[in-house]
């Protein structure tokens, strides 16, 4: 079996991937980064979980490490780009744990935050810069960032971009891009506005496909549970209490459906956080950091999440509502079945989500293999904004927080 060492990687790279237990490298590394040391330009197509951001970073780091200058304000020696702030700030992570012991300077920029301390850091000379596109161009159109220096350029989750609508964004930043640095795009399916994105900055270069787009993990034991919208809660509160006792993500269509789980699941003493856009960005690194610290075990999220968040542990996704997209469900699952492991994801549908079941299983090519679940009409639950506490006597503690949203039990 193949190890980082084959790959010719320097010895303090090598022990940085030893301290994090990163000994054999998957596919991708295997086969991105002999060409990636070798200057030359790649296309990656790779859904989450298969090791990319080491697959790019790791030979990055290689040739940034040797740097006898100092670094000029502003000008940063290589970018990445990332749809979300999570992964932004996930990537800037693996680059600062993978380059200990290097003289390699990184941060990361990203909207919804006050920008002192980044343009700071942009001030002091930077060897990466990590960016989501839209706070890249707004400095950038206030003179705090030149693309001029910049050697090695990464176009991350580059369907995701698309997805999120920022490919406009990404069109003003590609001319800026020096046409002779080394290019990276990295995307999980290959729709053809991205296959124009890429025919276009990339040169010659190496095609690295190491899972078919957009279909699922094979270590992912997939279930389907036919259920009424109603038993949707208690159904969930089963689960993790009797089946999900490891990390487990669970997805909503809406901001306000994750707050109102999150609320739910409070009154039966399940500790549990919801992280999406109306988050702010300290509260939503907080719920992140409990959630891979295992403070709260559940972490409930809209599709913001379904992408770019890397924490290891996660035993089961839970799509408590369908995506609308169906290639959403992929991306959504493969949170787990990470670095090796096995994982399960369970998806809920209800009398509502029939096309988006058939959507679905169509794309992954399989009949999910489903059951039925007939909730106790007495625990049916009826979301009401009316109602300010939570009446159910079996619930361990009053509503704690009255002026949110509240549930009723209601016989059906």
């Amino acid at each position: 079996m193949q190890t980082f060492a084959d790959l010719k990687l320097s010895e303090i790279v090598l022990s940085n991937l030893e301290k994090s237990n990163y000994i054999n490298p998957t596919p991708i590394q295997s086969e991105a980064i002999p060409f990636l040391l070798e200057g030359r330009d790649l296309l990656g197509i790779a859904q989450t979980g298969t090791g990319k951001t080491a697959a790019f970073s790791l030979p990055m780091i290689e040739k940034l490490k040797g740097r006898d200058y100092s670094l000029p304000a502003l000008s940063p020696r290589s970018l990445i780009l990332a749809p979300t702030r999570e992964l932004a700030t996930q990537i800037n992570e693996q680059i600062v744990k993978y380059s200990e012991g290097y003289k390699v300077k990184s941060t990361v920029i990203f909207g919804g935050v006050g920008q002192g301390k980044q343009v700071e850091a942009l001030k002091k000379g930077l060897d990466v810069l990590v960016a989501t596109p839209g706070r890249l161009l707004d400095l950038k159109n206030q003179g705090y960032v030149k693309f001029d220096k910049i050697e090695i350029f990464v176009l991350d989750e580059a369907d995701r971009m698309l997805d999120m609508g920022f490919i406009n964004d990404i069109k003003k930043i590609l001319p800026l891009v020096p046409q002779n640095c080394q290019k990276m795009l990295f995307s999980a399916t290959m729709p053809h506005e991205i296959s124009k994105i890429a025919q276009t900055i990339l040169k010659n270069p190496k095609r690295v496909e190491v899972t078919p787009p957009a279909t699922t993990v094979e270590r992912i034991n997939q279930r389907l549970i036919i259920c009424k919208k109603a038993d949707k809660y208690q159904l969930l509160r089963k689960i993790l209490t009797e089946e999900a006792t490891e990390l487990t993500i669970v997805f909503t269509h809406t901001k306000h459906g994750a707050n109102r789980i999150v609320d739910y699941l409070a009154h039966f003493q399940i500790k549990s956080a919801a992280i999406h856009g109306n988050k702010s960005q300290s509260a939503r690194e907080q719920a992140l950091a409990d959630f891979k610290a295992g403070t709260i075990k559940v972490l409930v999220a809209t599709d913001i999440a379904a992408r770019g968040i890397d924490v290891q542990g996660i035993g089961h996704v839970i799509n408590y509502d369908l995506p609308m997209d169906a290639e959403s469900y992929v991306h959504r699952i493969g949170r787990t079945a990470r670095a090796g492991k096995e994982g399960k994801a369970i998806s809920f549908c209800d009398e509502t989500q029939n096309d988006f079941l058939n959507r679905i299983e169509k794309l992954i090519k399989m009949k999910l293999p489903s059951e039925k679940f007939f909730g106790n009409p007495e625990e049916s639950v009826k979301m009401t904004k009316k109602t300010k506490n939570f009446q159910d006597p079996r619930a361990k503690n009053n509503n704690p927080n009255p002026n949110k949203v509240g549930f009723k039990y209601r016989k059906k």
